[in-house]
């Protein structure tokens, strides 16, 4: 058992019970109970961690990431084509089931450092990337990228099912890890992939993640194609469920956004990777109104380069802000929910994590309240939302287990991390001049 005393703790509960002078008890994975004053006093003082006034908050949910581009993160950063030019040439050459876990490993490290406890991946090789979240303690969804152009780890749809059906075996009573199915997008897949992908999903009853209505060219392959919203192409191959998370949500209609909501989807929102891409401003208001989950993403460190949700926070609310015209739009304490609680229900799980309440999983993060940087605290939110940094994170714990404590993270061993993603590097940066040579 654990006992923590002296703490500010923000349980992010549907009441948003704060405890200022507080104290939070574990048993194993699970929080039994916590509240404020003197503490319990049958926890031997060997179990008793005294925080120092710091702040404890439930470990922050990031639903849509692609683990493995740590590898490209800042490559290429001002070319429009890079997509084109440089990420899928550099994939389908040099990805692999090994380079996919050095880059996983270099990103679970950066997560945990950054308070991020659960992480929703898409990427390939997603059984490498389970056994890199495995030896680091964090909890994941593991989505297996189905997609119809060269993918690094299947060659033909009835591959990438094969290896969506491995996952879903291999994790199947995985207390921290779950298989999820991940359609690239609609165009990249196309009506009968997405079509499987639903009735693999009605099968198995495991999440599914695809990129939707992301980009406008997207917009025009769906009119082409089918005369229809991508959205609602999604809709026809019955993909749209309370199992999916859509991730970017750029640009649905009002028609979309009221389908979305009485389907139930859940949207992963990614305002700096959008803002970095010239997209403009995903309509989240709009979809938080109408009812719609929605959580605080990360997307690909190749497209937002950071894993941590605190550069995300500032983006996130000052995008609605500015499309609203008023500082009212996304308020702190909002940001703050889509970051826990509301994250984790886009993922199925806000019965076990996202808030800190007795029977739940002891999933939380440790935030040093000594910096400067962050005082006077008027209101804890908007510290959170514009002040607090990833260094400002002392400790990660998940079920019940210390991944870091006083910024040392136990699981992960940091320098080779960054060694061997390093050479991975090397490598790539040397296929790039071969790129550059012949274009």
């Amino acid at each position: 058992m654990t006992l923590l005393t002296n703490a500010r703790i923000l349980t992010m509960d549907a009441g948003l019970t704060e405890h200022e002078a507080g104290w939070l008890h574990i048993e194993g994975d699970r929080i039994v109970a916590l509240g404020s004053g003197t503490p319990p006093s049958d926890v031997p003082e060997g179990e008793r961690q005294d925080m120092g006034g710091d702040l404890i908050l439930p470990g922050m949910v990031n639903p849509h990431c692609h683990m493995p581009m740590t590898l490209f993160r800042g490559l290429g950063e001002d070319v429009d084509d890079r997509l084109f030019r440089y990420i899928l040439p550099l994939e389908r050459a040099l990805v692999d089931a090994e380079v996919v876990e050095i880059g996983s490993r270099l990103a679970a490290l950066e997560m945990i450092r950054g308070g991020v406890t659960t992480v929703a991946d898409m990427y390939y090789f997603e059984d490498r990337i389970g056994a890199v979240l495995n030896e680091a303690g964090m909890r994941g969804v593991l989505g297996q990228t189905l997609a119809d152009f060269a993918a690094p780890d299947h060659g033909s749809m009835d591959e990438g099912f094969a290896r969506l059906d491995a996952l879903a075996d291999l994790y199947a009573d995985h207390p921290l890890i779950t298989a999820s199915a991940a359609p690239h997008a609609p165009y990249s897949t196309g009506l009968e992939t997405m079509t499987r992908v639903a009735a693999w999903n009605a099968d198995k009853g495991l999440p599914v993640q695809m990129h939707l209505a992301e980009t406008k060219p997207e917009l025009e392959w769906a009119e082409k194609t089918h005369g229809c919203t991508t959205v609602e192409v999604a809709d026809r191959a019955g993909l749209l469920t309370p199992h999916l998370v859509a991730a970017h949500c750029m640009y649905p209609t009002g028609a979309d956004m009221d389908l979305m909501a009485e389907r139930g989807v859940n949207v992963a929102y990614n305002a700096r990777s959008n803002g970095k891409a010239g997209r403009g401003v995903a309509p989240i208001t709009a979809l938080r109104a109408r009812g719609i989950k929605v959580g605080i993403a990360t997307d690909g460190p190749m497209s937002g380069n950071t894993l941590d949700l605190f550069s995300q926070f500032g983006p996130a609310t000052m995008f609605q802000k500015i499309a609203a015209g008023t500082r009212g739009a996304l308020p702190c304490v909002d940001v703050i929910r889509m970051a826990t609680i509301e994250g984790a229900a886009t993922l199925g799980m806000a019965d076990s994590i996202g808030s800190l309440e007795p029977g739940k999983q002891a999933d939380l993060i440790r935030i040093s309240l000594d910096d400067p940087r962050l005082h006077p605290i008027y209101d804890i939110y908007s510290m959170l939302t514009y002040a607090t940094m990833p260094s400002d994170v002392r400790a990660t714990m998940v079920a019940g287990r210390w991944l870091m404590q006083d910024r040392a993270v136990t699981t992960v061993e940091g320098p080779k991390a960054l060694a061997d993603a390093l050479q991975v590097a090397r490598r790539f940066k040397a296929r790039i001049v071969e790129i550059d040579k012949t274009t």
